[in-house]
This record gives C-alpha cells, sequence and structure tokens, in this order.
C-alpha cells in the first residue's frame, strides 16, 4: 500500500528536463550578467563635489582617448623636479573631484598625482565595465608617458578598491616602479561569497577581476594596504592577495580602519609609509 502511494504521489524525474532547465539558467547567467555586473558594481557620478581651483592647487585639466576611442578626462598634479607620479585608479563610486584631499595629502609628500576617471564617471565618456576601466587605466598610463613625459621608472600604479584591479592590470602590461594596492578584493565572485545576500548565486557567477589569479604574474615591488575593520572587502582578501604575489612585496595593516577611511584612520603613519614606499625606501 505504501509502495503504490509513493507511485501515485512521486513522479519519476525527467533527466532531459533538468539538463535543459540549468542550461537556460545558465545561459541567462552569460547574457545578463555584464548588466547586473554594472548595476552591482559601479557607481558613477556626473556631478563634481569641488574642483582643484576651489582647493588652491596646482592642476592640469587633461583630456585623452582610450585605445577604443572613448574620451577620458583627468587631473594632473605635477611638482618641481622628478618625483614619483601617483597614477591613482579610483574605486567604482564618485569620480575625481572626491579623491582630491587624498591627493593633497600626497603632494605634501613629494608626490606627483594623476587623478583620471574612467568611462562614465565625471566628464569622461562612455560607459563603464571591466574591460572598460583596464583600458582607460592603461591609456592613464600613456598619457603620462607621452603627453606629459614621465619615464616609466618614475610612474606608480596604485588603485583602491575595484580601482586595485586596474593598476594591477597597468602592471602587467606596461613597466611601472612600483605598484599599490588598498582594500582590494581577491575576485567579485568570492566576494559575493563572502556575503549572505549573494551567496546563494555565487557560484554561477564568473571570477571576474580575478586579481587573486593575476598578483602572482606582478613582478614590480608591491605594497598592500587593508583595514583590518573593513566589512566590504574582508582583511583576510588582502591578506591572500600578498601571500598570493612575488617578492618584493609588504602588507601595511591598518588597525580600526574600515573600506573607505584607510588614508584618514591611518593618518601620519598611513602617509608615512606610502610616501616612504613610493619613494624607494624599503618599509
Amino acid at each position: 500500500m505504501i509502495k503504490k502511494a509513493f507511485r501515485v504521489f512521486v513522479m519519476p524525474v525527467n533527466v532531459m528536463y533538468l539538463a535543459l532547465l540549468i542550461l537556460s539558467i545558465a545561459l541567462l547567467v552569460c547574457i545578463f550578467y555584464p548588466r547586473i555586473e554594472s548595476f552591482f558594481i559601479f557607481f558613477p557620478e556626473a556631478h563634481f563635489c569641488c574642483t582643484p581651483d576651489e582647493l588652491n592647487m596646482d592642476y592640469r585639466e587633461v583630456y585623452f582617448l582610450s585605445e577604443d576611442g572613448k574620451r577620458l578626462h583627468g587631473w594632473f598634479f605635477p611638482l618641481k623636479g622628478e618625483y614619483p607620479v601617483i597614477l591613482f585608479c579610483h574605486g567604482n563610486a564618485g569620480n575625481i573631484s572626491h579623491r582630491l584631499e587624498n591627493a593633497r595629502l600626497l603632494l605634501g609628500k613629494d608626490l606627483q598625482v594623476f587623478l583620471f576617471d574612467y568611462r562614465g564617471y565625471g566628464r569622461s565618456s562612455g560607459s563603464p565595465s571591466e574591460h572598460g576601466i583596464y583600458l582607460d587605466a592603461l591609456a592613464a598610463y600613456d598619457y603620462l608617458r607621452k603627453e606629459e613625459g614621465i619615464p616609466q621608472e618614475n610612474i606608480i600604479a596604485f588603485g583602491r578598491s575595484l580601482g586595485a584591479s586596474a593598476a594591477i592590470d597597468i602592471s602587467l602590461k606596461r613597466k611601472v616602479r612600483s605598484l599599490m594596492v588598498e582594500s582590494a578584493f581577491t575576485s567579485t565572485r568570492e566576494v559575493a561569497r563572502s556575503t549572505w545576500l549573494f551567496f546563494p548565486l555565487s557560484y554561477l557567477l564568473p571570477a571576474h577581476y580575478n586579481n587573486l589569479k593575476k598578483i602572482s604574474r606582478v613582478t614590480a615591488p608591491t605594497l598592500f594596504i587593508h583595514g583590518m575593520a573593513d566589512d566590504i572587502i574582508p582583511f583576510a582578501m588582502g591578506m591572500r592577495l600578498f601571500e598570493a604575489a612575488t617578492a618584493p612585496k609588504y602588507f601595511f595593516p591598518l588597525e580600526g580602519a574600515g573600506h573607505n577611511d584607510t588614508f584618514i584612520v591611518g593618518g601620519k603613519s598611513y602617509l608615512e609609509a606610502f610616501a616612504r614606499f613610493a619613494h624607494g625606501s624599503v618599509l
């Protein structure tokens, strides 16, 4: 009787149906992932909260083209002398105007700074994407070399958060003095896996912005900076990147610092460590 009831209420599994369902889900993920990625990763702003003029900063406003023809905008802050240039690859939100205070602090440490906006941010044309921000970062490097005449041994690729992916990409495709990554993640898949909301879908996502895979191929000296109280990108991710990197490499943990306040919480010790490494001193 029990076996009979079981046969009545349990339908046989159609293997072909399940295979088609899984294939359909995978296809939808592949088709729509770029749009999902842009929606959840990029938060560009066109409006500037302030300008270098308002802060009495000496600068040059520049426009340059990416390899695929996007018109990009940036501010170059030169100093008199052969000082290193921080090629500043910012994070996923806002625009270069939100990094002016940080730039001013670096200038005070005898470091020239080039702030530029990815496509779709600030006054730069286009819409952001992973491939796009890599092209934009390379175009910014090429601008420094060709238009400003900065020697490659004086260019430091610096990336914060999402910008670390762009800075790592520069370091693999161009010659740099050194690489500095701050609040960096291993890959977007692992970031999704670390949050309860996206964990169920994380296994369907491709490992885009795969910094963990790429960092071992960087040969330039590298400094890793990470806030120990980072609640967006776990501190452990910064440690994993450091462990995967090749020497010479250095790690600078910031006790009490979160994701967006590293240079504020770190204060003087942060700036001194940043400047020492940038100028070529061993930490």
